[in-house]
């Protein structure tokens, strides 16, 4: 909605520095925790925080006072680093190899219908109050009624050792971890090639956030228009969900070469649209603000509309993107649910950052052109990472490196089968 639906976005700002800085570290952890925990426990904590944020609204809607508002954005923090990586495992080591991009697109169609929902509730409860700034206590108790039914839906997700596939193999045989063991792995991440190669699309994918939903979304329309938005918005990603995960799993046999093409089309398209975004800003800034906030009965709406639909469609197809690229790295849920954590923590940490320069007023367009250079360096460097760790037979680099040899006797055969 942009600042939380509050007129003075000053709570919300400082509440999500403190939210994407625990989800930074939390994000990293929470592969590990993951591991340990399962995902029955890892989901249902991390969900039940996102209620606690959207309480925190509630009483600051009532109280403005923004201190529980930040402990709650903390909390949310480490339950979204719980959360998001659960959620990394389940969608890139669940489906079979072949069609890790359809299923990241039905998670991430899944998961925006939740955004779609998120924006029909404001926009329905506030529609009579086009001039209101901040929006009312029925909204924030919907966003809790919400997040109550997926904490409880949790608690219906299988473990990875009771997945069975359609061709009948397991989605894992591994059992749950140990906390010194999923320690060493966690630091061996900040030295691992492939993850340093995904650390500027990681930073890029949420930092665009805070100049979409406060600089563009809050600063251009009125309150139950940004609403309205926000149902195309994460409609738009449902869409660019599903258009990139046929690309991805489609488009050609050869699965190097539909990453290639997938990062060519997505970059393609996020130059466009964000040529299109700096056309929309160079007329308002800080000190030159919008005389008039749009409505979308106005005949000057469409515009800035249909830029803001395509910045969803282009965060669902980038995401998508670097999700299908993690998933091709490996196939156990175990080391997915690390490599997952590590994006998200990275992604965490840009966003925490990103909040800041909102708060600190940096220009605009300034905000616009970064968004624009983080997300177009992460391109080729993406490339050089299918072209030198994505195999076409679909085996992993990691696979094929320690691939066992073929045994000589009916003991060795047994150790091989045990061993992997």
């Amino acid at each position: 909605m942009g600042g939380g639906g509050q007129v003075n976005r000053t709570a919300t700002n400082n509440a999500n520095t403190a939210l994407y800085t625990t989800f930074a570290v939390f994000g990293i952890l929470g592969g590990g925790i993951y591991n340990i925990l399962g995902p029955h426990l890892t989901l249902a904590a991390g969900c039940s925080t996102y209620v606690l944020y959207a309480g925190s609204l509630l009483y600051y809607n009532n109280q403005p006072h923004q201190g529980f508002v930040i402990i709650a954005g903390a909390l949310l923090g480490i339950g979204a680093g719980l959360l998001w990586a659960c959620e990394g495992a389940i969608m890139t080591s669940y489906p079979p190899p072949n069609r890790k991009g359809t299923y990241i697109s039905l998670f991430w169609s899944i998961f925006n219908m939740g955004g779609v929902i998120g924006g029909l509730v404001p926009f329905i409860l506030n529609y009579h109050r086009n001039e209101a700034a901040s929006v009312n206590d029925a909204t924030y108790i919907g966003f809790m009624c919400f997040m109550s039914a997926g904490t409880l839906l949790s608690f219906a997700i299988l473990p990875p050792n009771r997945v069975v596939r359609d061709d009948g193999t397991r989605c894992t045989d591994v059992k749950y971890s140990s906390v010194s063991k999923e320690a060493t792995e966690v630091l061996k991440l900040f030295t691992n090639w492939k993850m340093l190669l995904i650390v500027p699309a990681a930073w890029a994918s949420n930092f665009f956030y805070t100049y979409q939903f406060n600089n563009v979304n809050a600063v251009l329309f009125n309150l139950r228009t940004r609403g309205l938005n926000n149902v195309f918005y994460w409609g738009a990603q449902m869409l660019g969900s599903i258009g990139i995960g046929y690309i991805l799993d489609f488009s050609f046999q050869s699965r190097r070469m539909r990453g290639f093409v997938g990062i060519s089309v997505v970059a393609l398209l996020g130059t466009a649209i964000w040529g299109g975004g700096l056309a929309n800003q160079l007329p308002y800034s800080h000190d030159r603000p919008q005389s008039e906030k749009l409505d979308f009965k106005d005949s000057s709406f469409a515009g800035p509309f249909v830029l803001y639909f395509s910045y969803g469609l282009l965060d669902a197809m980038f995401q998508s993107m670097v999700y299908w690229v993690i998933g091709a790295l490996a196939d156990d849920s175990q080391t997915l649910s690390r490599y997952s954590g590590f994006y998200k923590g990275v992604q965490s940490a840009g966003a925490a950052v990103a909040w800041q320069v909102d708060t600190h007023k940096v220009p605009f367009l300034s905000q616009l052109i970064v968004n624009w250079s983080l997300t177009t360096i992460s391109y080729p460097l993406l490339v050089l990472l299918v072209m030198l760790a994505v195999k076409d037979d679909n085996k992993t680099e990691d696979e094929i490196v320690n691939e066992a040899p073929v045994p000589s006797s009916n003991k060795d055969i047994n150790s091989t089968a045990i061993s992997t």
